[in-house]
């Protein structure tokens, strides 16, 4: 009776090892992967090493003409990288100076993007009269970016106007001799 019991007890777990072995396996298996996309608004001015530039002006050569402004600067680019979030789905670069120099208007351009950059990149604002308070100089930024470096990303052309000719909005008046008059322009990227 016991050869029997041990028997059968043998039997039944021989079928349940057999049985739990079968259904670990099927045709088909799955799992799952995790994926995280971070957020991203970064901004800067290349080439990095060369970005403070110096416009002037020179003195005319004849009594009665203005002050002359020196040619525009085009040596500077605007690149940007930017993964939008759900609740804001663009952004916008914005630019301003530190202090206004008095009769002088510094004017920027940023040119269409081009180079190696990718995604919705924006839309610039075209020519900007310079002041201390914020201005949008590219709109509609998407999940984007410039591509790094010079060549890529927006063209940023810079020019001065001191009120003395056809478009010119600086007061002629207002300007003053000084050696060195210096300002910061700074861009910020962020949501609309």
């Amino acid at each position: 009776m016991k050869k029997l019991k041990l028997t059968i007890a043998m039997s039944l777990f021989a079928v349940a090892v057999s049985g739990n072995l079968s259904a670990q396996d099927n045709n088909t298996d799955n799992h799952t992967i995790t994926i995280s996309i971070p957020e991203v608004a970064l901004v800067d001015i290349e080439p990095a090493a060369t970005k403070n530039i110096t416009l002037g002006f020179s003195a005319p050569t004849e009594a009665g003409n203005a002050i002359i402004p020196s040619a525009a600067n085009n040596t500077l680019w605007l690149n940007y990288s930017s993964i939008k979030s759900v609740a804001h789905p663009t952004r916008k670069v914005t630019v301003s100076l530190n202090a206004v120099i008095p009769g002088v208007d510094i004017h920027v351009t940023a040119a269409s993007p081009t180079g190696s950059g990718g995604g919705l990149q924006g839309t610039s604002a075209g020519l900007l009269t310079l002041s201390a308070t914020d201005q949008t100089i590219i709109s509609g930024i998407g999940s984007a970016y410039t591509g790094n470096g010079a060549n890529n990303g927006h063209n940023l052309t810079y020019a001065l106007a001191a009120g003395s000719g056809p478009g010119a909005v600086a007061i002629y008046d207002n300007l003053q001799a000084t050696a060195v008059g210096s300002v910061t322009v700074t861009y910020t990227i962020l949501d609309n």
